[in-house]
């Protein structure tokens, strides 16, 4: 099953487990999709999808399947992990697989939680783990120009091309900057994909803050300490090209011992909209800069995630390889024109549905029928 994965990073005794273990249980919970745990530290959560449960209303279908993220909780990273202190040659390995990271910092006080660095500083936090990240990536850079150095006896441009390209990010990294905030030409673009820096993932910055604080941070204010930390996280994340939100990881546990109904009411109770894991989630989402498509054919309504751009063929590919194959075409909606005209068929009577041909660039809430032909 192809699905895209956050790996759960941060220093030890942030809360990353605590955070998992919510997730996992949110899933596990999670009416219509049989949660899966493929190794003790991977968990499939679906996103949090109000159009798919209003597509549902109208198609009455068997069975509602959401579209889901993959998070791995990965070893707890500590100073000297890029020299393999620690576990760090196993978590710069497990780093290396995931799509992007959720860097989980902690901004709550407690003094019957040891901090590994003695006392409570996020920023610094932070720093140590994007350290240990730049560093690790320096030293991919490093083999890679040794590499391609060899090969410039050849004479090929595109050798002396990928030099520039190496040494300009090895200048940048040095500079302590992620691979990520470099500008590339559309033709580097492959190259960095290929050296898998560390850096160059997308970033969601996970502020673990006190239960008692979040109300407040979502409103928008300081909210005690870790609110003040918090607010500093997210102008840091600003820079860094990352993404932030809070979450009260020890809450969101609490929270999935509790029924749906009872969840609802606490976070009312609590003036909290929604609860930090679809937040996350979401946020997950977004900094993957995915889209969301849907199909309604047979007994099963799913949904289906995809980068955006992507065109009609390859995301019928998402479904099964033959469609990408033999694709044909496919007749679109959207699900707000699906939900109006309260049936695909319906809407082929009154001239809503388009055919689109395989140039077409799927767009965010398009419920499609695929038509192929192998």
């Amino acid at each position: 099953m192809n699905m895209y994965s956050m790996g759960i990073i941060g220093l030890p005794n942030v809360g990353k487990s605590t955070l998992f273990n919510a997730l996992t249980q949110a899933a596990a919970a999670a009416a219509n999709y049989p949660f899966c745990t493929i190794e003790p530290n991977i968990g499939i959560v679906p996103i949090p999808d109000e159009r798919l449960q209003q597509i549902g209303e109208v198609v009455q279908p068997e069975k509602l399947t959401p579209a889901v993220i993959q998070f791995i909780d990965i070893a707890g990273l500590v100073r000297g992990a890029s020299r393999g202190e620690g576990l760090g040659n196993q978590f710069l390995a497990h780093v290396r697989e995931v799509d992007a990271l959720v860097h989980v910092i902690r901004c709550f006080v407690d003094e019957n939680v040891s901090h590994v660095e003695g006392d409570l500083e996020p920023l610094r936090d932070r720093d140590i783990v994007e350290t240990e990240l730049l560093l690790a990536d320096l030293q991919t850079l490093e083999k890679r120009q040794e590499r391609v150095s060899r090969y410039l006896k050849t004479g090929e441009d595109k050798y002396k091309a990928e030099l520039q390209l190496v040494q300009r990010l090895v200048e940048h990294i040095s500079q302590g900057l992620p691979a990520r905030t470099l500008p590339v030409k559309e033709d580097e673009g492959s190259l960095l994909q290929e050296y898998r820096l560390l850096t160059s993932l997308p970033v969601l910055y996970c502020a673990n803050v006190s239960g008692d604080d979040l109300p407040e941070i979502i409103e928008g204010g300081d909210g005690g300490s870790s609110g003040r930390h918090y607010r500093e996280l997210e102008r840091a994340a600003r820079e860094a090209g990352a993404a932030c939100v809070a979450v009260a990881a020890q809450l969101e546990a609490e929270l999935q011992e509790l029924e749906a109904g009872e969840r609802r009411e606490f976070l009312a109770e609590l003036g909290i909209p929604d609860s930090g894991l679809d937040r996350l989630v979401r946020a997950a989402y977004q900094q993957l800069d995915l889209v969301t498509f849907y199909t309604i054919k047979g007994p099963e309504t799913r949904a289906w995630i995809i980068p955006r751009g992507t065109k009609v063929p390859q995301a019928a590919g998402k479904i099964h390889s033959d469609m990408e194959r033999g694709f044909i075409r496919a007749e679109v909606l959207s699900a707000e024109e699906l939900i109006e005209a309260g049936s695909f068929s319906r809407a082929r009577e009154i001239g809503i549905l388009r055919s689109e041909g395989k140039d077409y660039e799927v767009q965010d809430g398009d419920v499609m029928l695929i038509r192929f032909n192998v």
